[in-house]
């Protein structure tokens, strides 16, 4: 399973993850109580329970860079542009907007 940290407004928001049912997205709980949630996207709102898709969602799938950077990406990286979760992982750090996708290491992705 590939596990990362969903930061909005760099404040732990929840976490996504792939496994061989899929992508999974959860809200921190934590982030759920604050005084002030919101949703990182319209089609993620506020809940406890966790989203489920075959597909990553496109939400995400929209913050992966496209054209002529992704194919700097696919080369200096050697990633394969099916692989959605790996390409969210290495470009999503620092993106532009409220959202940013944090990988855990591998001892995080065991817990």
């Amino acid at each position: 399973m590939r596990k990362a940290e969903v930061r909005m407004h760099n404040i732990t928001a929840g976490w996504i993850s792939k496994d061989e049912d899929g992508y999974h997205f959860v809200y921190d709980i934590n982030y759920l109580q604050s005084t002030s949630p919101e949703a990182i996207s319209l089609t993620l709102p506020l809940q406890k329970e966790s989203f489920n898709s075959k597909i990553l969602f496109p939400f995400f799938d929209g913050l992966i860079p496209e054209g002529w950077l992704l194919d700097i990406v696919e080369k200096n990286w050697k990633i394969n542009s099916r692989d959605r979760m790996e390409l969210l992982l290495t470009c999503c750090q620092d993106c532009i907007g409220a959202v940013s996708v944090h990988p855990l290491n591998e001892k995080d992705n065991d817990e």
